[in-house]
């Protein structure tokens, strides 16, 4: 059964332990921990972890890279991903078979998830490897798995983003193959966003949409001015369509009519492999950012059309976009080009080449496609 040693030490710490199971412990730091009283509890930490379990624990870092964290535990491995955003599916994979690999490998070896931030990537990694222990689940996994959903539901399920559940179904639905993988390639040619003419307080709306392909920005869309009374929907019509192969997250922004900031509209994280059809809608319960926002209709949706090749698709004409609605091509402005992740993506390098987190042999006795953003398929 979980237990947190902030029940059982008379001292009050600036982070949470838990012990998830005997053998898998979540260590979590709240993002605004102020940085010297977060390495002084990450030594805290470090002392507690050595003195119950000396060498035998591998400490599985879920945030940004830091030296000081291996410099206090022996063995790290780190898997840093951007809070509140979902880790790419081969991550995900990664971590489960190098927590399994480590945890078969001595009965004595327990796991540590660290994170720093929302809560929400240890739930994303305990919740996975929660469906991937049940594969070859014995009594001792069984019960583990008890004390993980009981986790799950108790401590990291309202911190979850959409895009962080829709991963651990992804991961879920994979695993028991429930979720069969599309292998064919994925070009991108329209998306419908919402207008929504009174973003703004004052009134405005100016989006514009930024597309990512395994955290690399592979589109920057121009910046369009909605009136207000105006359509529903606007279509943002990709010229030359875009090819998307494997983790795409769509990031809409609205350009702030008054000084040169810019606010998140709406995030979203899906996976080619998952997609069936030509068209994908995700209404606003499905939106990170948006569905809490009270701005954002709540009948309101994001659709995207894709097909097979490159081609413009017939038929749709009436996606067009109204006389009323113009656009501005001209993207040089850096709070428009400024793209959030390229700093964490210098710092976190994913080569997936050679390691164990390919879907190809995951399992024993499966067979699974191999995924890497270099190839077409899943």
């Amino acid at each position: 059964m979980g237990f947190s040693l902030d029940h059982v030490m008379e001292r009050k710490y600036d982070f949470d332990l838990t012990y998830i199971t005997e053998r898998i412990i979540s260590v979590f730091f709240p993002s605004a921990l102020e940085e010297q009283r977060y390495r002084g509890n990450l030594r805290e930490v470090a002392q507690m972890l050595k003195s119950k379990h000396e060498d035998k624990y591998t400490l599985f870092n879920l945030s940004e890279k830091r030296r000081d964290i291996s410099r206090l535990n022996p063995k790290v491995q780190d898997f840093g991903w951007p809070d509140l955003h979902a880790p790419p599916l081969d991550k995900i994979c990664s971590i489960c078979k190098a927590m399994e690999t480590w945890l078969n490998s001595d009965p004595q070896h327990v796991v540590v998830l660290h994170c720093k931030g929302n809560k929400g990537k240890t739930g994303v990694i305990v919740a996975s490897y929660m469906h991937y222990s049940k594969i070859s689940a014995s009594a001792d996994q069984a019960l583990g798995t008890l004390t993980m959903r009981k986790f799950c539901e108790d401590k990291v399920a309202a911190s979850l983003q959409p895009s962080q559940q829709r991963y651990i179904s992804y991961f879920s639905g994979l695993l028991s193959g429930t979720i069969k993988m599309n292998s064919s390639t994925l070009f991108l040619h329209h998306v419908l966003i919402p207008a929504i003419p009174n973003f703004e307080t004052s009134g405005g709306y100016q989006p514009f949409l930024k597309i990512y392909q395994s955290m690399q920005l592979v589109y920057t869309s121009g910046i369009y001015s909605v009136p207000a009374p105006g359509p529903q929907k606007l279509c943002v019509t990709l010229e030359p369509a875009l090819l998307l192969k494997g983790d795409v997250m769509v990031k809409c922004y609205h350009k702030q009519t008054c000084n040169s900031n810019r606010d998140v509209v709406f995030r979203v994280q899906f996976h080619t492999c998952t997609i069936h059809g030509a068209q994908l809608w995700f209404g606003k319960d499905e939106l990170d950012e948006a569905w809490q926002d009270e701005r954002f209709p709540f009948e309101a949706s994001v659709e995207f059309v894709f097909s097979a090749g490159p081609e413009k698709m017939k038929g749709l004409e009436t996606l067009r976009n109204s006389p009323s609605i113009t656009v501005d091509y001209n993207i040089s402005d850096p709070m428009v080009r400024w793209d959030s992740y390229e700093n964490f993506n210098l710092h976190h390098e994913d080569s997936l080449e050679g390691t164990a987190g390919h879907w190809q042999g995951l399992v024993s006795g499966r067979t699974w496609p191999t995924s890497h953003p270099a190839t077409g398929r899943c």
